[in-house]
């Protein structure tokens, strides 16, 4: 097996990349070698393209998902699902068959990241499959790895905040490490291609999809954040995916199970959902994922923007100058197959401007409608041939076209959780912390207010099997020397667990409660009043949302979080504990429940154990 970190360590070329690695423990990717022109680079890669069959060209536009841990012996209920779904074995036959451009991971439903070994070895297995084509282009391989309330690849590798924690801390320079050092460990990993960072203006607190997931509601805030993780992934080797253009901040629906209607008219769309992208692409965004929605102020046809020629090719193209690739959100969601179906989709994608066709549905029926229409004449080759040179000009730049594609395990236990990453997270983490309420200084906890309850949600990504919950914050509040008792009662707790809590807060110094996107019916409302009338102070902790606080009252101290996974509730047990006093301003207004036109605590807000 080859060691990619020493295969293309000749490759760097980029000083600032070296030096900007070396800070955070260092990326084994380089940048394009300075001395090859564009031009030049562009000759080699059409002379390259003009050697493959149109089935080829037409496999480098697809990112295909697959299930199972492992590129050839995946476990017999992985196998059953890729027979079903996709029509072959395993994942290395897939890319066979339609001579893939690239593969995505996901873990939970699709089995397909375990550990940092088990990912490396796939990665290997998948670019074996590569190699074994005739073109022999290596696999680029993506992930959708945006940390905090995203996240598919767990502990033991660094667990970064959330895009809104962030936003709370609002540093351009944590959120470029940050990214630096997510891009250095899926580097390592051979994932080089990492759909984030998100650019969409959450203007919406209802919004179901993006929400926490962006930095925020201020366009140039998030503008400025977004540049930063692009460049700091870039740095790293990792191509940068800017999403959902044009912005899908303002939807109180999800693109997943509906087509959204953004109504922002075009002075709106200009000054809230534009700034962000036109920031990455200034940052040299590698990539630009589509939305699937609607924008009437942008394109009255309704079709939705990843199908739109107006908004993809006349407006992103065309008047934002991007240069890149543009990828579609997966192809699997509603919101792109509501008027059209699965083999007019990626067809229509294509001459709407795309060139990464991600996650469809049915890949034989995708792949083939695209073949189909390159020999029909409604797709000219030359137009599949425009969005090939676009996706092997970053393969080229990542290191995929110039030495070996494999990764290492020696590389793999270099790097990924290293512990300079996770010190480094930590410390972002104490940052973004946000003091929203602190009735009579009641935290920090002084020194007799030992005996704690632990109670709340226990929330899970629902796309994803990474587990980052209660027991986390319930240790690191152990670590400091509590003495706690966890009740874990869940976003809907009912009657009986509420009196358990209850219950079980007597004889309590405080109580901490954890909540997880609390709404007006919530019961998880009624868990917290119940704890307040029992006279014991209760801590809140939003371990999502920082919206959950209008919908509560009387807590001594709220905290938020803006997400729930292991390096953010160490960092409330260390606010909660006195150890670090938290910094973190809210990146979006938080709206009185009772009346939403007014504002209970204005983005900015964010309260230290100075004040």
């Amino acid at each position: 097996m080859h060691d990619r970190s020493l295969s293309r360590r000749t490759l760097l070329a980029s000083a600032t990349a070296v030096a900007g690695a070396a800070a955070v423990g260092a990326s084994s990717a380089p940048a394009l070698a300075a001395t090859e022109r564009p031009s030049d680079r562009d000759a080699r890669l059409r002379a390259l393209i003009g050697k493959m069959s149109l089935e080829a060209k037409v496999g480098q536009l697809f990112t295909a998902y697959f299930y199972g841990h492992s590129a050839d012996n995946p476990d017999q209920n992985h196998v059953d699902s890729n027979l079903r779904e996709l029509g072959v074995r395993t994942a290395a036959e897939v890319v066979t068959k339609y001579q893939l451009g690239g593969v995505i991971y996901f873990s939970g439903w699709a089995g397909n990241i375990r550990d940092p070994h088990q990912i490396a070895d796939l990665t290997n297995g998948i670019q074996r499959a590569s190699l074994a084509l005739p073109a022999r282009i290596p696999s680029l391989i993506s992930i959708d790895q945006e940390h905090g309330a995203n996240t598919r690849i767990g502990s033991p590798a660094t667990q970064m905040p959330g895009a809104m924690a962030f936003g709370a801390g609002r540093s351009t320079s944590d959120a470029r490490t940050a990214g630096q050092i997510a891009g250095t460990e899926l580097a390592a990993l051979g994932i080089l291609q990492n759909f984030a960072p998100v650019a969409d203006v959450n203007v919406n607190p209802a919004n179901p999809v993006i929400n926490v997931r962006s930095f925020g509601s201020d366009p140039n805030a998030v503008g400025k954040l977004v540049a930063a993780q692009v460049q700091g992934y870039q740095r790293a080797g990792v191509v940068a995916c800017a999403k959902h253009f044009p912005g899908h901040g303002d939807t109180g629906e999800d693109s997943h199970t509906q087509l959204p209607v953004i109504t922002h008219t075009r002075e709106e769309w200009n000054r809230i959902d534009a700034p962000p992208f036109r920031a990455a692409i200034a940052a040299g965004v590698d990539s630009i994922m589509t939305a699937h929605l609607q924008v009437p102020a942008l394109d009255p046809s309704n079709d939705p923007a990843t199908l739109s020629p107006t908004i993809l090719t006349g407006v992103l193209r065309g008047e934002m100058g991007f240069e890149g690739v543009i990828v579609t959100d997966a192809l699997n969601m509603r919101g792109v197959r509501t008027k059209y179906g699965d083999d007019r989709v990626p067809v229509l994608a294509i001459k709407a401007g795309v060139d990464q066709l991600l996650f469809p549905p049915n890949i034989g029926v995708a792949w083939n409608a695209v073949v189909d229409a390159v020999r029909s004449g409604e797709l000219t080759e030359e137009r599949i041939e425009q969005s090939v040179l676009r996706i092997l000009r970053l393969k080229d730049k990542v290191g995929l076209l110039n030495g070996s594609p494999y990764v290492s395990h020696r590389e793999v236990d270099r790097v990924v959780g290293a512990r300079k990453h996770l010190s480094t997270a930590d410390r972002i983490a104490e940052r973004t912390t946000t003091l929203l309420v602190n009735k009579d200084e009641f935290l920090p906890l002084r020194r007799r207010q030992r005996k704690l309850l632990v109670v709340g949600a226990n929330p899970v990504f629902p796309a994803d099997d990474t587990r980052f919950a209660l027991p986390a914050l319930t240790s690191a509040l152990d670590d400091l020397g509590f003495s706690t008792t966890e009740i874990v009662t869940g976003r809907a707790p009912d009657a009986a667990t509420i009196d358990s809590a209850v219950a079980a807060a007597k004889g309590r110094d405080a109580v901490v409660v954890a909540t997880d996107n609390v709404g007006a019916t919530s019961t998880q409302r009624t868990l917290v009043a119940r704890l307040v009338a029992t006279g014991v102070p209760v801590i809140h902790v939003a371990v999502r949302n920082p919206y959950d606080i209008a919908q509560l009252s009387g807590v001594r101290a709220s905290l938020a979080t803006y997400c729930w996974t292991d390096v953010d509730l160490r960092a409330a047990a260390r606010v909660i504990a006195g150890r670090v006093d938290p910094r973190g301003k809210l990146p979006v207004p938080v709206q009185r429940a009772d009346d939403p036109a007014r504002v209970l605590f204005p983005a900015g807000h964010g309260l230290t154990f100075d004040d």
